[in-house]
């Protein structure tokens, strides 16, 4: 039997009391203070619960706070020991994560520990748990043998959810220019408790039903993810309201013509959105034992259709997620809305998804680019399609997000209350807990022994995979993350004109480490002495593939600038190691047959994110995408790109100079050519036609240009989405007036014939320029007459021979032989067509697009790109280098950043990567002009 001491006027810690105690039965334990946020109120116990805990014969520990939501007065009048001193407890209770230097060893301690998903930021408190030797009963993991949680605040972090999220609704709403009722709503914690909240949102729906929203702003629909306590308490909240609840077969319908008197809800559970990825279909207990067969369709489904999101799903490692960071890109950028009234003067809302209320605040998880939680004092981020986020405003792109991840502290009395009373009836098995003896020697319940993470100095059986997953963790990292301090790190192979940019833009993250690999090591060398941090290596990846593969292993993303026929090789390497690789090149037969061996790697191989292919894709796709939505069609198509010298540099007769090796831009204009005009395809062969019909370009008046075509432009026509509507298809290369006549007499000569000849083999004799010219004449006779040879030549050529002459070609100089004309050429217009340090080089890309509307008008559209680049000798980046080198460098670290998530070969003709790509470059002076007339 218990004896009761009564004790009058006691005096403790200040307080005064009459407190009746009770022999306890040498139990105790302890309630700690909460100290991880100044607004943290809750308490595991309520005075009530202790009160039955102390008459049941346990002594109670509270540690003093004046921060707690209930006074230490009513604890004390409890029966509970106000004291600083808590270390008689056996077992030790709180809310949220213990700072290291105030664990005590040898306890078990009680709290949400966010540990058992190895989330790194906690891993730290796990092992000082370990090491000294703490049990840890984690909340969370406290489930009966179904896996249903039974200690939670679920339900209040759902009414405070819900209460944020209005809250914020109208304040994002008057920032796009609605006032709405929802401004009469405040956040949770300005009300007593959850009633007074409630008669706020009621008062806000009377409004509602009298016709006071906006017609300007549309039907609203808020989406529930999950039917658990945090949904219930969201939904209890939103059921103050005027609403219709609907399935999610018919939000798109409701989305667009619902009634503005009232609220659309939608509770969508797992079996709404989540399909096999094979055959489709689900099957509960099959996700729960393998969820990575399993893929989300919420972001096309359903997210496209919602105007608020209230998610309150567990999120497990390896399950697929709601929404992805991709995912935002599509959701978030500005789109056409049917749904919106055409009135004037109406402003319009940025997009469909306005807000989204992550009550799981689970970081990185459910909702991806939700990767960092808000706080009470900062509620809300304005999240955009770019990831930037403002936490100081409400107007602006991008969705409104709250993730506060100790919501129920904004009501914290009804929150311990409710907590207390689903705790309570597991104290007493708790308390059987001595961390000091073996958990074996313990009889514990199924709830208890399942929420024991740590014991004795090692994670438990059921929580030994929080060690596989920092494993897994580690090695995602590993790619040195450890030796430079957790950066990721990027290889780029190549490091001539083009990668000086690539690493300027890089080199402004901090938490990257770049590595330039030449087999030049004066190359590679220079950049890394021009951006401090950066290293250097020589490789040369034909001699050299173990090389190769150890730097790809070592890499999270490899930038490919070397020769577009050896990015097949380096992707081999990468898939082997899994590592992603850009390229700014055309993607080559042999990268595309990796296309299923990438994805089965989970490697993504992106190519054509230069200028052209590339910046080219980009205009041209937004153009296309625009044109489609507002019910345009595509008759026409012609694009020409090219990179020349600035007009006052252009004084030699080939009209252009050359920053690297001419062997390329040589070889393009022995190439064939395919494209469509009017409806009829058009070939040109290989061997030089290209350059017999060149097309004049008039687009800037004030430059002399001509054009040719490149490659096979019909296969954009389904590469670009374009249908069968399109009547004219041209992509080509733009010159200045000359250009081809002059490649075109070197052709007819024999000077870009890419076979052996013998006379240039590197081991013959020494011979001149006039001495090849003779011999490819035909001739034998080395000592001609100078003019007897130029009418020679005149004759071979079918014109005069004065840009061959202007050029050299017929002097008697000595040759650097390199085994044919083409490369002999090539190395010799290296050298005599350089640009000189004072000059600058120029890149035009033109795009002319003919639309055909509804209503009959034809228009046509013009874009133009035009970029000057810097001399050398004022430091700057060539035209050329900026227009491949930055877009390559973007396309590097959205896929770094989880922005690009699709493996296998890529492309960039998807929005979520080309809408992101064009608003950095236009970040970066790469903007083009539009121009438009009707026809």
């Amino acid at each position: 039997m218990l004896r009761i001491v009564r004790t009058v006027n006691r005096r403790s810690n200040g307080l005064n009391c009459v407190n009746i105690r009770f022999r306890h039965t040498g139990k105790i334990l302890a309630i700690r203070r909460e100290d991880q946020s100044v607004w943290e109120r809750r308490a595991p116990f309520s005075p009530h619960f202790v009160k039955k805990l102390v008459s049941n014969g346990i002594k109670v520990i509270v540690q003093p706070s004046n921060r707690r939501a209930y006074p230490m007065q009513m604890y004390l009048n409890a029966g509970a020991v106000i004291q600083e001193d808590i270390s008689s407890a056996s077992v030790i209770f709180g809310v949220k994560q213990v700072p290291i230097d105030a664990l005590i060893p040898d306890k078990t301690y009680c709290f949400f520990s966010h540990t058992i998903k190895a989330q790194e930021s906690n891993m730290p408190l796990l092992d000082a748990i370990l090491e000294k030797n703490i049990r840890l009963i984690d909340f969370e993991r406290i489930v009966d043998e179904s896996g249903q949680r039974l200690v939670a605040f679920g339900k209040y972090a759902g009414v405070a959810g819900m209460v944020n999220i209005l809250h914020g609704l109208g304040l994002r709403l008057l920032a796009l220019g609605h006032h709405t009722p929802f401004m009469h709503i405040g956040p949770p914690h300005n009300y007593r408790n959850s009633s007074m909240a409630r008669q706020a949102v009621r008062d806000c729906g009377y409004e509602i039903t009298l016709g006071m929203m906006p017609k300007s702003i549309g039907p609203l629909t808020f989406i529930f993810t999950g039917s658990g306590n945090v949904s219930q308490g969201a939904q209890e909240v939103f059921q103050e309201l005027p609403i219709e609840y609907v399935s999610p077969e018919t939000l798109r319908k409701v989305s667009e013509h619902g009634n503005q008197n009232k609220l659309y809800g939608c509770e969508v559970s797992r079996s709404d959105h989540l399909e096999r990825r094979e055959g489709g279909g689900f099957d509960a207990q099959e996700y729960d034992q393998y969820p990575e067969r399993y893929i989300s369709t919420f972001n096309t489904k359903i997210a496209p259709y919602a105007s608020v999101v209230i998610n309150g799903i567990y999120w497990a490692v390896g399950s697929p997620k709601l929404m992805t960071l991709p995912d935002a890109k599509t959701l978030l950028r500005p789109a056409n809305t049917p749904w919106l009234p055409s009135s004037k003067g109406a402003p319009a809302l940025p997009h469909r998804m306005l807000a989204i209320c992550d009550i799981s605040a689970d970081p990185g998880g459910s909702i991806e680019f939700m990767n960092e939680c808000t706080t009470i004092d900062t509620p809300f981020c304005l999240y955009d399609a770019d990831r930037n986020k403002d936490t100081k405003s409400f107007k602006g792109p991008g969705v409104l997000v709250c993730s506060i991840d100790n919501m129920p502290t904004q009501l914290p009395r009804e929150s311990t209350d409710l907590f207390a009373e689903v705790l309570y009836p597991h104290t007493n098995d708790i308390l059987k807990s001595d961390a000091r003896k073996p958990l074996e020697s313990h009889k514990f319940s199924y709830p208890i022994y399942s929420s024991i993470v740590a014991s004795n100095g090692k994670l438990t059986e059921n929580f030994q995979y929080i060690a596989d997953l920092r494993e897994q963790n580690t090695r995602s990292r590993h790619k040195s993350e450890v030796s430079h301090e957790g950066k990721k790190r990027v290889l780029i192979l190549g490091a001539g004109m083009i990668s000086a940019p690539v690493v300027e833009y890089l080199h402004r993250d901090e938490k990257l480490h770049i590595t330039a690999c030449s087999h030049l090591k004066d190359e590679s060398d220079k950049l890394a002495h021009r951006y401090p941090g950066v290293e250097s290596a020589y490789l040369n990846v034909t001699e050299n593939l173990v090389h190769l593969r150890g730097l790809c292993e070592e890499s999270d993303v490899v930038i490919s600038l070397l020769p577009y026929a050896l990015h097949g090789l380096v992707a081999k390497q990468c898939i082997e190691a899994k590592t992603h690789m850009v390229t700014a090149s055309y993607v080559t037969n042999e990268v595309k047959e990796l296309h299923e061996s990438a994805k089965q790697a989970g490697v993504t191989l992106l190519n054509e994110v230069g200028l052209d292919p590339g910046i080219d894709h980009l205009l041209a796709l937004e153009c296309f995408k625009d044109v489609h939505e507002r019910g345009g069609v595509i008759e026409s198509f012609v694009s020409f790109c090219g990179g020349l010298p600035a007009p006052e540099h252009s004084n030699n007769p080939l009209r252009y100079k050359f920053s690297w090796s001419p062997r390329g831009a040589l070889v393009n204009t022995l190439a064939s050519a395919k494209y469509l005009s009017k409806g009829q395809i058009v070939e040109i062969s290989g061997g030089g036609d290209l350059m017999s019909s060149p097309r004049e370009l008039d687009f800037l008046p004030g430059f002399a240009l001509e054009g040719f075509p490149n490659r096979d432009s019909t296969q954009y026509g389904e590469l670009y989405g374009l249908g069968t509507k399109v009547q004219t298809l041209v992509r080509g290369t733009i010159r200045y007036k000359g250009f081809s006549d002059c490649i075109k007499a070197m052709q007819l000569l024999g000077l870009i014939d890419p076979e052996p000849h013998p006379m240039l083999h590197p081991s013959g004799p020494e011979v001149t320029w006039r001495q090849l010219v003779v011999n490819l004449l035909g001739m034998t006779d080395t000592d001609i007459f100078y003019e007897n040879l130029r009418h020679r030549l005149a004759d071979q050529i079918g014109s005069s021979p004065d840009g061959l002459e202007s050029l050299g070609l017929l002097e008697d100089t000595p040759i650097i032989k390199m085994g044919t004309p083409l490369d002999t050429l090539s190395h010799y217009l290296s050298q005599k067509l350089a640009f000189n340090s004072d000059e600058r080089d120029l890149v035009i890309l033109r795009h002319e697009i003919i639309v055909r509307w509804n209503d009959g008008r034809r228009e046509e559209k013009g874009i133009n790109l035009v970029v000057y680049g810097k001399p050398a000798n004022e430091g700057g980046h060539s035209a050329m280098a900026v227009t491949v080198g930055f877009p390559a460098a973007i396309a590097t670290k959205m896929l770094l950043d989880g922005e690009i998530q699709q493996p296998g070969v890529l492309l960039p003709f998807t929005p979520n990567i080309y809408l992101p790509m064009l608003s950095r470059l236009q970040s970066e002076g790469l903007k083009a002009t539009e121009t438009s007339r009707w026809l």
